[in-house]
């Protein structure tokens, strides 16, 4: 990061923050500075690529943070008062000193930001500068300075250059404006990622659908292997043990040769033919649903890389697809529907009539229920227990049902309601009241 902007950075901060009200990590190498007046600031330390932003929504943890560090951190300036606010050592290193009181003294702590190339780092350090956590330790045997728990602190060897100087008219714009970069360079490589594991799920189905036999040839299996059990059934008192063929009309009055299984007795073979003849028609008459389940589920892929497309932000994109964690794979396998999770709420959506019935049977009477208004459209469950649901989890639950219903931009009407308030008709036909109806523009 560029030395004239820490040094605007610290200025704009020694105007504007008398308190760090809270702090925390929110991603690996990101931590969240909430200073006086709700004004938010992200230090991103990571090697290589540090910076410092400011954005209008709040990003929220992908994780809950748990080590030393965070701990330290949360006690040491949770609601803390800041002393000064400095480059350390008329260095690219912020230095932020505060105060804050524990039950029985005073206790002063810096937190000390380095945007230093290979030293990049956040170190905590008492009024000594002795560390009490760093974000990254790093001994001995990996570089000659020490960042290790209970030594003091060495010096960063400083640079002899003069530093560029340019004029920031707004330090605060600037910032807004490097997290619009930042999301901008960042969507366009996390959209590619995700279309092209979509993608890959796209070319499986396609497989799977080309591989699927056809109605009419499991038909015809089944009946050739019906006639063959049976002209086996009406000739075997004329047949010998371990006979490889027979000659006989078959029903048309056709003279015809029928092989036999020599590994088996014609009785028994004529059964085995029975059997795979049912299957067959079985089957045949299975394989149209299993071709319109995949067909949906193709169709949604499709839905799922043109909301992808459309996303404005990486948050948007992580929600619609987002990263499957180790133990959710076997899960997600057995799962029959898909699932989206919004502020503590499970969004389950239906992708084929099928999944829709199993959310219409599986589902409770407290939860809420989604469709479109007059037009064919997904089910879409969200996981309740109470009366009400907030505003915002009714937004996007409707703007999942339209999002993966139609194949066009513009307004939909979607009606929601309390399971209990729908009655099932036959399949995933339904009828519902009261209900209440939300607009979503797409």
């Amino acid at each position: 990061m560029k030395y004239y902007l820490l040094k605007e950075v610290v200025r704009y901060l020694q105007e504007n923050a008398n308190n760090i009200k809270l702090v925390k990590r929110i991603d690996n190498n990101l931590i969240i500075i909430e200073f006086s007046n709700k004004n938010n600031i992200y230090f991103d330390l990571s090697k290589g690529n540090s910076c410092i932003y400011k954005r209008e929504s709040d990003i929220k943890a992908k994780k809950d943070f748990n080590a030393p560090f965070d701990v330290v951190l949360q006690k040491r300036f949770y609601n803390s008062k800041i002393e000064s606010i400095d480059l350390y050592n008329d260095d690219k290193v912020i230095n932020i000193k505060v105060n804050s009181s524990s039950s029985y003294k005073k206790l002063t702590t810096i937190l000390q930001l380095e945007f230093t190339g290979k030293h990049t780092n956040i170190i905590i350090l008492n009024e000594n500068r002795v560390i009490l956590e760093a974000l990254r330790h790093i001994d001995e045997f990996s570089s000659s300075r020490v960042v290790k728990v209970g030594i003091k602190l060495d010096e960063i060897p400083k640079h002899t250059f003069i530093p560029k100087m340019e004029h920031i008219d707004n330090i605060e714009s600037h910032l807004y404006t490097v997290f619009e970069e930042i999301e901008s360079k960042n969507i366009k490589s996390h959209k590619k990622q995700k279309i092209l594991q979509v993608n890959k799920k796209l070319k499986k189905l396609d497989k799977t659908l080309s591989s699927l036999p056809k109605k009419e040839d499991l038909e015809n299996q089944s009946k050739l292997m019906y006639e063959k059990a049976n002209l086996i059934l009406s000739n075997l008192h004329n047949l010998k043990q371990y006979q490889k063929s027979f000659v006989t009309n078959n029903w048309e009055g056709e003279e015809i040769v029928v092989d036999l299984d020599e590994k088996m007795s014609a009785s028994r073979y004529s059964n085995e033919l029975f059997k795979k003849a049912k299957k067959a028609k079985h089957k045949a008459n299975n394989v149209k649903i299993e071709k319109d389940n995949l067909e949906e589920k193709v169709e949604f892929l499709k839905r799922m890389i043109h909301n992808i497309e459309n996303a404005t932000s990486i948050d948007e994109v992580e929600f619609l697809y987002p990263k499957k964690q180790k133990n959710q794979i076997k899960t997600k396998k057995s799962q029959m529907y898909e699932s989206f999770f919004f502020e503590g709420y499970k969004i389950m959506l239906g992708t084929s009539e099928r999944e829709n019935i199993y959310l219409l049977e599986h589902s409770k009477a407290s939860d809420f229920w989604f469709h479109l208004k007059d037009l064919p459209s997904s089910h879409v469950i969200v996981q309740n227990s109470k009366k009400v649901i907030p505003d915002s989890v009714i937004k996007k639950a409707a703007s999942i049902c339209a999002k993966f219903s139609v194949d066009y931009d513009g307004v939909y009407s979607v009606d929601y309601t309390q399971r209990r308030n729908v009655k099932i008709q036959s399949g995933a036909n339904v009828l519902y009241n009261p209900y209440t109806t939300i607009s979503i523009k797409l």
